[in-house]
């Protein structure tokens, strides 16, 4: 009877996620902008080499296109060597889409982001096929929305080792190169954090690898200021249509609300572009980004045109 009144208990805890997402109110047009004017945009990304943890597909292969577009080396680094059952792409056919552009250029290289000496060789195999590193995009993550109950130690143990410990030891690993760079950036895609208890109450683990990630961005900025390195924080604004959130429970019913991860990658390129001396420590919304930069109209990265946009976690109406 036990089992039987566990897996109900999951059951319970996983209604309350999806309905509380969908409480969650809808993003509207006109909402007050909370993100900080960018600075004056200080160069272009040719010749700049751009380092993305988890590029293989999702936000960071968006990310890596977007950079490669504009003629940067992009190193995809993930631990996806072979053809996953549910999840499209690996480092090698992300590389090979991008170099077949033409535009920029793309090294694929193996990182099991929980592995400290795979981390380490990782950098090293991209300098020795680079310049160096002026980029670093933190962009691995684990999700696990269960509460306390249902989140066993091996699961809180992946989270915390790809959230937070991989995105210190991946950034420490790059910090000798970013020093050398001219305008060298970190980005961490990590939420502004939001101490309100609904956030806490049913997906915890989450929450808090997600908000260490971000007090990890606010570390490096005020601690690489020193040497003229920016760190900030990026998050969007509404759900994002990625392989792996679609084939989460709740994925296939968020998908005709949520927006492409094409404009995560425009907001970050936003982001990186400027000067690193004058745009640190913030905590960045993809949306809002672009609208400081005179976008208004949203509607191409809409999955549905039209459609009601899900609020992402994190973020209050």
């Amino acid at each position: 009877m036990g089992t039987i009144f566990d897996k109900a208990r999951r059951l319970i805890n996983r209604l309350e996620v999806i309905t509380s997402t969908y409480r969650l109110p809808k993003v509207k047009p006109d909402e007050a902008n909370s993100s900080a004017p960018l600075t004056d945009f200080s160069g272009s990304l040719a010749n700049k080499t751009v380092f993305i943890s988890g590029g293989s597909r999702g936000i960071g292969f968006a990310i890596a296109k977007r950079c490669a577009e504009e003629g940067a080396t992009v190193i995809i680094a993930a631990k996806t060597t072979e053809p996953h059952p549910k999840l499209p792409g690996t480092i090698y056919t992300a590389a090979d889409e991008i170099n077949r552009m033409g535009r920029g250029r793309a090294i694929p290289v193996v990182l099991d982001i929980r592995d400290e000496t795979a981390i380490k060789q990782a950098v090293e195999q991209a300098v020795e096929q680079t310049t160096g590193i002026d980029v670093l995009i933190n962009n691995a993550s684990a999700i696990h929305l269960e509460n306390t109950e249902n989140t066993p130690s091996k699961r809180f143990d992946l989270l915390y080792s790809i959230n937070v410990r991989g995105t210190y030891l991946l950034t420490q690993a790059c910090l000798p190169y970013l020093r050398n760079s001219d305008n060298p950036h970190i980005v961490t895609l990590s939420p502004p954090i939001n101490l309100s208890p609904k956030w806490f109450k049913n997906y915890g683990a989450y929450t808090t690898s997600k908000y260490a990630m971000s007090m990890l961005a606010l570390t490096f900025s005020e601690e690489f200021n020193t040497y003229g390195i920016a760190s900030n924080a990026l998050w969007p604004k509404t759900s994002i249509a990625t392989a792996a959130i679609l084939n989460m429970s709740t994925g296939k019913l968020m998908k005709d609300h949520s927006r492409h991860p094409e404009i995560m990658a425009d907001a970050c390129y936003e982001i990186i572009t400027r000067d690193a001396q004058h745009c640190s420590g913030n905590f960045f919304i993809d949306e809002e980004v672009l609208k400081h930069q005179g976008i208004t109209d949203f509607s191409r990265y809409a999955c549905k045109p039209g459609a009601s946009l899900q609020r992402d976690l994190f973020l209050e109406g």
